[in-house]
């Protein structure tokens, strides 16, 4: 039985990150890293569209789930200390207008690069197409497929989002066998598939709003209409809220900044000061045409060719419609199409300061495999690679001198 100081289970963001961090911390322990694909990080390539939306400067304020825990590893570490770390290794960053970090180089490839080289640098040992299938707890620590040896075990295999890019669920089985409650799993950051009824002719068309959600939950950004019901980030960050296999109602506020009441005064006085003007065109200067076309629809028994034909009564349905425009929600896009995956490992199980288990001294989780989650803007990148440095710190200071 090959025999390690400190064993890690799945080679992408966080346990790259908890790699470099266990090395650092105690240079001379033996840190073996095992990975289920041929090269580590694959996931990392795809995240942000291919530049790798690595951090947010805000962070610190995101309303993550199981917030309190996730501040445990925040009050340690934050983005400062993130760019600080990705900075010793060569990286450098810059912030777009909405916070979003990004590499200077503007490609995910940096990423991995830094942080593969810095653990080959550092001397940790990588075997990639190893799978690990069983873990069993021994009087000195540790046994991975009763093939490898260690005193401290580091699980960092990730959650289910995205299996195209190595995310396969195998933690939480793990976890599972050694006591650890798993909360319910879902897509996250994921399509939003609805009612198309109101919608055919929208394919493609993109827009402002804020979207609520009936059962609780509300996000605001750019929509993009599809043939399945909604994308864009808004709809991508409202996913967190969806509850699978209850009924819900997705409502959009395209103009988020006038009340009812405000549309209602305007609208009618566009009618009265150009009567002639087609109906269809009434809602160009507010959103897409089609877009507007399709609030008529929704507004009105039929769009008649004037605004001069157009009730008061309708001004007001027009109105209300372009502050509720209502789609029954029939559920979210698979796992193939998420990004993050929510659920996972109950934090209640875990120590928020070390990540060390509360069950199973000696193992550590970090990164999707535990049951925190944020929305779109490299919430969830900043969460794996941070929580993934606090775990290696803290497992190599933990290893016996």
């Amino acid at each position: 039985m090959k025999r390690t100081d400190l064993l890690l289970i799945g080679g992408g963001a966080s346990g790259l990150c908890a790699a470099v961090a266990a090395k650092r911390a105690r240079p001379g322990a033996s840190v073996l890293l095992l990975e289920h694909l041929p090269r580590v990080g694959k996931k990392i390539l795809a995240t942000g569209n291919g530049r790798c939306n690595l951090g947010n400067l805000h962070a610190g304020e995101h309303p993550y789930k199981n917030r309190a825990f996730a501040h445990g590893v925040f009050a340690q570490l934050g983005t400062d200390e993130l760019l600080a770390f990705f900075r010793s290794l060569g990286l450098y960053t810059r912030a777009d207008s909405e916070g979003r970090l990004y590499p200077l180089s503007n490609t995910a490839a940096s990423v991995l690069d830094a942080l593969r080289l810095a653990c080959a640098r550092l001397g940790v040992e990588t075997l990639c197409e190893t799978r690990a299938e069983s873990i069993r707890k021994t009087n000195g620590g540790f046994a991975v497929n009763d093939r490898f040896a260690a005193e401290k075990l580091i699980v960092c295999c990730g959650g289910c989002a995205a299996p195209a890019q190595g995310s396969d669920g195998s933690g939480f089985a793990l976890l599972r066998s050694l006591g650890h409650e798993i909360t319910p799993l879902k897509p996250s950051l994921v399509q939003l598939t609805t009612d198309t009824t109101k919608i055919r002719a929208l394919k493609g068309v993109r827009a402002a709003a804020k979207l609520t959600l009936s059962t609780g939950g509300e996000a605001a950004g750019e929509v993009l209409f599809t043939d399945y019901g909604l994308s864009g980030i808004a709809a991508m960050d409202l996913s967190r809220f969806v509850i699978p296999d209850r009924k819900a109602t997705v409502t959009l506020d395209f103009l988020p900044d006038f009340s009812a009441q405000e549309l209602t005064k305007i609208l009618g006085a566009l009618c009265r000061s150009d009567p002639a003007l087609p109906a269809e065109n009434l809602l160009t200067g507010f959103v897409p045409k089609a877009l507007g076309l399709a609030v008529l629809k929704a507004s009105l028994p039929a769009v008649p060719q004037q605004v001069s034909a157009i009730q008061p009564n309708e001004i007001q349905n027009i109105a209300a419609a372009l502050k509720g425009f209502a789609l029954p929600l029939t559920g979210t896009k698979s796992w193939r199409d998420a990004q993050v995956t929510a659920g996972g490992a109950s934090v209640k199980q875990f120590d928020r300061r070390t990540l060390e288990s509360r069950l199973c001294p000696g193992l550590y989780a970090c990164g999707e495999v535990l049951d925190v989650d944020g929305g779109c803007g490299g919430f969830n990148l900043e969460w794996a690679f941070l929580s993934g440095l606090v775990a290696g710190r803290s497992a190599a200071e933990a290893l016996s001198e």
